[in-house]
């Protein structure tokens, strides 16, 4: 049997998790790589863009010839000729002269500035005023001005966002290597529970929660849910299920099943599953003190606490980072947008000696963010929907007063936005 740990702080359980080593690369068409962490850097294979083009409506001209140019004294120039979009330019701009350019279109040979439209006036027989000088380069892009051709675009572990897509599109890219998102088993442990759908349910049974909830919670960080089930409590049934969990998912999550009570036996299933690593076995935090991390190999195996509040702020404090890092994001790299400051409406009390992890709805007033604590037991489903995250009280902090700014851990989407 694999010997019990030392229970870990929850700093120490996310420096484990900070080394864990991402998936193997695939390539995907660029029309599904929103979302999905680079496996390689990216550089530009050309410029953009890769011609002269206007970025405004207007006249292309040589700017010497507006120089001085005011509405009292305007410039006068013939307009000889005209650019279309998505066309090469045709004709060259000479000595006095303007031609129409649109916002996009080519530069013609000649032309070093665009005049905007506004600052201008037909006078007739093919003549504008110009009212405003120009100098050279004004509303133009030269070629690379936006994007040079082998410059670095992203790195390795980079999320992709839609317009980080957009980008990509630019430079010609219509496929990308990124990391496999993660195969994740849902396993749901206990004799007394039952599926959702049951009615009457019988005293002593509950209906399920943890599966339903985990599986949407897999899926907010960018994993793929796959098998589901209830299993009853034997130590056999249970490492029949993880066994074969474990043949085509990357990761199983087992909820319930996780404390040291005698009919709690995650502990007991690692011991029949060959190569099983215990990594943590608890974790000074509360609620989820009875929380396990094994290795198998390259796969992962959580025991989760099986009270759904307790299962839903582990997996958000720890096994959403495992599967970010599963997909390859980098933590230096990966924008900080999931959690967010607020100042706590209510005084928040806690209990010495283990950290606090304690739900918050968030409200806003008068432009200030305020966190409400949400207090009851981890066993009280209605807390799961009430609450938008939960604040940290460290171990040697007893409780915060009202009006203390907070991070608040955000449950929900994984961002990956900026």
């Amino acid at each position: 049997m694999p010997e019990f740990l030392k229970v870990k702080t929850a700093e120490e359980v996310l420096a484990l998790v900070d080394r864990i080593a991402p998936l193997g690369e695939e390539t995907v068409p660029l029309e599904e790589a929103a979302g999905r962490v680079l496996a390689r850097d990216i550089h530009a294979a050309g410029d953009v863009p890769h011609f002269r083009r206007a970025v405004m409506d207007g006249y292309a001209v040589r700017a010497r010839d507006t120089f001085g140019a005011t509405e009292s004294l305007p410039a006068l120039l013939r307009v000889g000729g005209e650019v279309f979009m998505g066309k090469p330019a045709e004709v060259v701009v000479g000595p006095g002269e303007a031609v129409i350019v649109p916002t996009g279109g080519a530069i013609p040979e000649g032309a070093d500035a665009v005049v905007m439209v506004e600052y201008t006036q037909e006078v007739g027989d093919g003549t504008i005023e110009v009212t405003r000088p120009v100098a050279p380069g004004d509303n133009i892009l030269e070629p690379g001005d936006d994007i040079a051709q082998g410059s670095p675009l992203f790195r390795a572990g980079w999320p992709l966002r839609s317009q980080d897509v957009g980008v990509l599109a630019a430079v010609g890219l219509r496929s990308v290597p990124v990391f496999r998102l993660p195969r994740v088993a849902i396993l749901s442990t206990g004799d007394e529970i039952v599926s959702p759908e049951t009615d009457p349910v019988p005293v002593g049974k509950i209906r399920d929660i943890n599966t339903f909830v985990l599986a949407a919670q897999v899926r907010e960080a960018g994993g793929l849910p796959g098998l589901r089930r209830v299993v009853p409590d034997d130590p056999e049934g249970l490492a029949a299920e993880c066994r074969q969990a474990l043949t085509d998912h990357d990761v199983v999550l087992l909820s319930g099943g996780s404390s040291v009570g005698a009919r709690d036996y995650t502990v007991q299933v690692l011991d029949r599953l060959s190569g099983a690593e215990l990594l943590v076995h608890g974790v000074a935090i509360r609620p989820g003190k009875p929380t396990i991390l094994a290795r198998l190999g390259a796969k992962l195996l959580w025991g989760l606490p099986g009270q759904p509040a307790s299962a839903m702020i582990v997996f958000t404090a720890f096994v959403r980072p495992s599967l970010l890092r599963l997909q390859g994001v980098n933590p230096a790299l990966r924008p900080k947008t999931h959690s967010c400051r607020a100042v706590l409406r209510r005084n928040m009390p806690s209990v010495h000696g283990r950290a606090d992890y304690i739900r918050v709805r968030l409200l806003e007033e008068d432009g200030t963010v305020w966190a409400e604590p949400v207090f009851g037991g981890s066993a009280m489903i209605s807390s799961l929907s009430q609450a938008d995250g939960y604040v940290i009280v460290p171990e040697h902090v007893e409780g915060y007063e009202a009006g203390t700014p907070v991070m608040v851990h955000l449950f929900g989407m994984e961002t990956l936005t900026a």
